[in-house]
């Protein structure tokens, strides 16, 4: 009697698994370590604007209570049904981010924000996660698709340069940025080949350079050459790198201690947002910076995981998006606080303060973590008689 091999699916009975267990430790410590550093490093600023030093404390808290049922809700919610809104959050964030200039709330020379009553909304924030819907649903469509010029490239690469020119118009760079880097990561998941990589990289270079040095007033060009020497002017433009230098390099190994930086002392502006982690720097050190840099590449390693075990093309460029604007944020904002690129508005993802973003990256973290339940179809092998 012959013997064959027989296949048999692993949890045919079962439509889910339990998800990506590391992946939702991670995210949940990166959130409870950024509630302790918001706290830590706005004492002062909230003292002095406020006369309350928890303010931001209390804010930050309440912010990721809302992320996390956020964040629980996207986890359980079927990342297929997305699908369906991916063309109307498309429009919607386009459409936001062209009334945002003419109704927009300006703040600091930039106009980011819609506030509509008590509440104020950053359309550049909700146009990272529609970006990532619609090329994920564009290219899932059809996966040769991203073969075609006429068919895949022109449309995304059309749709990216209308993100980057309504975001550097408010002016944003650094969201321009994120939003053009998560649409051509998707397009080289989805198999973009190296002559059009080449090809983008040289065109978005370009588009670069003609938004920096076509700035009338130069405004752009003393941002982008400020970096290459801070302390140059290190009254005006340099200002915020010198004091994030300061404070990293005053940190030393092992740092100051948890509540101990000299910064905060409303020498470094705002510390609890863009510039975070110059104040981690300080009172953690290096050491305490390595640790958190570990967890953001244990973090986008299980987003990229989650990404090619995904069970079909849609959730692999949904999970793939999701861990590029994680890891592009993340560089960005590491490379403005060592001045290794000029200085922009970025957070660092999960820590930094603010509930818009703090919302995006949990519900964004949420989405992967529905994704990394619904895995590709395994099959076991095993021997079965035959005559």
């Amino acid at each position: 009697m012959a013997k064959r091999k027989r296949y048999k699916l692993k949890n045919a009975d079962k439509s889910k698994v339990a998800g990506d267990f590391v992946l939702a430790i991670l995210v949940l410590g990166l959130v409870a370590f950024g509630i302790m550093m918001v706290f830590s490093a706005s004492y002062y600023w909230a003292l002095r604007n406020d006369g309350n030093a928890y303010t931001y404390l209390i804010k930050d808290a309440v912010y990721a209570g809302v992320g996390l049922v956020i964040f629980l809700f996207l986890a359980s919610f079927n990342y297929h049904r997305l699908e369906h809104l991916a063309r109307p959050v498309f429009f919607a964030s386009i459409v936001l981010l062209g009334i945002l200039l003419p109704f927009g709330k300006e703040v600091n020379n930039a106009t980011r924000w819609l506030q509509v009553g008590p509440i104020t909304f950053m359309p550049g924030e909700f146009a990272k996660i529609a970006a990532i819907l619609f090329t994920a649903w564009f290219l899932s469509r059809d996966k040769y698709k991203i073969l075609s010029f006429k068919e895949g490239i022109a449309p995304l690469v059309l749709i990216a340069g209308v993100y980057g020119i309504l975001i550097m118009l408010q002016p944003n760079m650094s969201t321009a940025i994120t939003v053009c880097g998560i649409i051509f990561g998707i397009m080289f998941m989805a198999g973009l080949q190296w002559r059009w990589i080449i090809g983008v990289g040289v065109l978005g270079s370009a588009a670069g350079l003609l938004l920096i040095f076509g700035d009338e007033d130069g405004y752009r060009l003393k941002r982008v050459t400020s970096f290459m020497d801070p302390f140059a002017d290190a009254q005006d433009t340099g200002y915020q790198v010198v004091q994030s230098l300061l404070a990293l390099g005053s940190g030393g190994f092992f740092g100051k201690g948890l509540g101990k930086s000299i910064e905060k002392y409303l020498y470094l502006p705002e510390p609890q947002n863009d510039f975070i982690l110059a104040i981690i720097g300080e009172e953690l050190g290096y050491v305490g910076i390595v640790l958190l840099m570990v967890a953001y590449m244990l973090l986008i390693w299980r987003g990229f995981h989650i990404a090619v075990r995904a069970k079909d093309q849609f959730g692999c460029l949904l999970a793939s998006g999701i861990t590029f604007m994680i890891a592009i944020q993340v560089v960005m904002n590491v490379a403005v606080a060592t001045s290794s690129m000029p200085p922009t508005g970025v957070t660092l993802p999960f820590v930094s303060y603010g509930g818009n973003a703090l919302w995006l990256f949990m519900g964004s973290a949420g989405i992967l973590l529905n994704i990394s339940r619904h895995p590709a179809e395994e099959y076991t092998s095993g021997d079965e008689e035959t005559e």
